[in-house]
């Protein structure tokens, strides 16, 4: 992803005028203290996006696989040993350590509203199944067991590996505790956050992210990156982080961004140069 060194423009505090305030420069954001000193935050990595659909309504979701090596891995498995367990009266006794996020609303490649969820896994056990595709059938049939399981869901086993998407909406922090609460679960530093897309029918021209950032009483304490299907920002120091995917390839050098201090809302408006994504 590259970055677009002019994206941030400013409301003046004393005037209606907006004008350019400074050259944005891709950061990397300091991690947040947390009060727990056995406890950590990590950032997990995207991985692959798997659509598929609830029943028996049909609402479409997509699933977000991602990696982390913060995350134990599960007991050594072999493939000899995976085809044994799979055809065994008790596939549910290997367990396999994962997070699993909260739902978020999302737009499809077609503006449509669909749910995403984020099921983070441990990175090595990620790629083992990445290269073998009976393990890697075996960790979506665990991660929709899962969702099901704590959000009640009945979900198609009917699903789609997105061949060019890897994430969908936005990377949410993770924060793992100690030995003495071994449990993962996800914490919420991302500020409140729309995205519009103009026209609302027909073919998309412009996408338009709003976003709210209380307490973030000047422009100077925004670090705005865009990259041709993401954006990332973060409002030092450590206040909000924000890392979405978008559903469409944008116009990066094109695109710009205003900070109205009285309202403290981030406006980004980002011309789109294609919609096949998904």
């Amino acid at each position: 992803m590259e970055t677009d060194s002019s994206l941030l423009s400013s409301e003046l505090e004393l005037q209606q005028q907006e004008e350019l305030y400074q050259q944005l420069l891709l950061q990397t954001m300091s991690k947040a203290p947390t009060a727990n000193p056995d406890s950590r935050v990590i950032r997990p990595q995207p991985g692959m996006c798997i659509k598929t659909v609830t029943l028996p309504d049909k609402h479409k979701i997509f699933i977000n696989i991602c990696q982390s090596t913060s995350v134990p891995p599960p007991p050594a498995l072999s493939r000899d040993e995976l085809v044994e367990l799979l055809e065994s009266e008790d596939p549910g006794g290997y367990r396999v350590p994962m997070s699993l996020g909260e739902p978020h609303t999302e737009l499809d490649n077609n503006s449509q509203v669909c749910t995403a969820y984020d099921v983070v896994i441990n990175q090595e056990f990620f790629q083992k199944c990445q290269k073998d595709p009976l393990f890697q059938q075996f960790l979506l049939a665990v991660s929709l067991e899962g969702l099901e399981n704590k959000y009640n869901l009945e979900l198609s086993r009917e699903w789609k590996i997105l061949k060019n998407r890897k994430f969908l909406g936005s990377v949410n922090e993770q924060n793992i505790r100690g030995k003495n609460r071994p449990v993962i679960e996800e914490i919420n530093t991302n500020p409140d956050f729309s995205l519009l897309v103009e026209p609302p029918v027909g073919d998309p021209e412009y996408l338009i992210a709003e976003i709210k950032l209380p307490g973030v009483s000047s422009s100077r304490l925004l670090v705005l990156d865009l990259g041709e299907d993401r954006l990332v920002l973060n409002a030092r120091p450590s206040l909000f982080h924000l890392d979405i995917f978008f559903p469409f390839f944008i116009d990066q050098e094109s695109s710009a961004a205003q900070y109205n201090t009285n309202t403290q809302i981030l406006t980004v408006t980002m011309p789109v140069v294609s919609s096949e994504r998904n």
